[in-house]
């Protein structure tokens, strides 16, 4: 790469880490590399300048010292190259709001990734999953595959994935990065690439930056049978209200890999179910042992045992159980995760389990935006 200024990155860097999702730093500085991959110096310079408040460009050309020409060009640039995140309003100029590096950015980057784009976020991995901040506010939850729960009045709608979507008005499918990178790198496995959905503002994002494809309702549910039918871990946005449901696999998603790695994966991951078995039924066929994406179940003398430790609660074997010796219990009531009523609420979370977005912080960044509306309206 050509001579750079590396105070211009730290400084975006050190924005990014302010942010609810964080960008914590390294001895290494493969963080400052990977951002030096995705923005130019001059995207580099005004991306500091936004926040979690969505926000007109004469606003954020206030706030930066760029005339509004030159920042509506720009910012128009970094959410085509998805670098901030754009809400459009039709006839009214659009908004825009700083996105997080995960969930957002890196996602964003699905259709652009390249080998050393690959290596760089791979050694970057271990720093940015933070397994205490997770614990306590996780972006992402586990929700059973459908077949699981049939017939079970006390899950509740925001538990029951085929709710879920039913609540939503607009759906978009996208790749997968974590398989799609994986395959990049010449590992990966042969599921459906194409599970990443999205709802509302999200799908609109998605679709104006051309990544992914607009789907439906239906096409929507037709997926998540797919997803149940080749294994995969069912994680909507840790919301009542979600934007999003990845379709995950354990042998690529990156949360799923570095939580496996942990002998109690349950404590890390939000999910209110957990399974049990009927040792007087099993007939130990092993199937279920092919389809626990975290080492949970064993079989010995043909009884299945579950590790409830390592059980996250995602139905993948009991759907397949043909002996119905396999069923999900709700954890005790201490063990229930309590899930943000929306977006708002679960990124605030997450912001102050990490240590930001205190009420101080939060008022003082809702009044700055206060005051340059009012500037620029003058």
């Amino acid at each position: 790469m050509p001579s750079w200024n590396e105070a211009l990155y730290r400084k975006l860097a050190d924005h990014l880490d302010s942010l609810p999702g964080g960008f914590p730093p390294t001895k290494s500085g493969v963080e400052l590399r990977i951002l030096r991959r995705l923005f130019s110096p001059e995207q580099a310079e005004l991306a500091p300048f936004l926040t979690l408040i969505p926000e007109e460009h004469r606003v954020i050309a206030r706030r930066s010292g760029l005339s509004a020409g030159e920042a509506s060009r720009r910012l128009e640039e970094m959410a085509a190259e998805g670098l901030v995140f754009r809400i459009a309003r039709g006839r009214r100029p659009p908004l825009y709001m700083a996105a997080q590096y995960v969930i957002g950015i890196w996602e964003y980057h699905v259709n652009d990734l390249d080998p050393e784009l690959i290596r760089d976020m791979n050694e970057y991995i271990p720093t940015l999953f933070e397994a205490g901040v997770w614990e306590k506010a996780p972006q992402l939850r586990t929700v059973p595959v459908r077949t699981s729960i049939q017939s079970r009045p006390e899950v509740l709608a925001y538990e029951n994935v085929e709710e879920l979507v039913a609540r939503q008005k607009k759906f978009h499918v996208a790749p997968c990065i974590c398989r799609r990178e994986h395959r990049m790198a010449g590992g990966g496995c042969d599921r459906p690439e194409e599970a990443c959905l999205i709802f509302g503002l999200g799908a609109d994002y998605y679709r104006h930056r051309g990544v992914g494809r607009p789907i439906d309702l239906q096409e929507t549910l037709d997926i998540l049978k797919k997803a149940e039918e080749t294994g995969l871990v069912l994680q909507p946005s840790n919301a009542q209200k979600i934007v999003n449901i990845c379709c995950c696999c354990s042998c690529c998603c990156q949360v799923l890999k570095n939580v496996r790695r942990y002998p109690r994966p349950a404590e890390l991951i939000a999910s209110p179910f957990s399974v049990s078995a009927d040792s007087g039924t099993c007939k130990g066929c092993k199937l279920c042992l092919e389809r626990c994406p975290m080492e949970a179940l064993s079989v010995t003398e043909k009884t299945v045992s579950v590790d409830r430790g390592r059980c996250i609660g995602c139905g993948l074997c009991v759907s397949t159980c043909p002996t119905g010796s396999l069923s999900l219990q709700r954890r005790p009531d201490h063990q229930q995760p309590k899930v943000p009523r929306n977006m708002v609420e679960s990124t605030i979370r997450l912001g102050r389990t990490r240590g930001k977005l205190g009420a101080a912080e939060l008022v003082k960044m809702q009044l700055k935006s206060k005051v340059d509306r009012f500037l620029v309206s003058r």
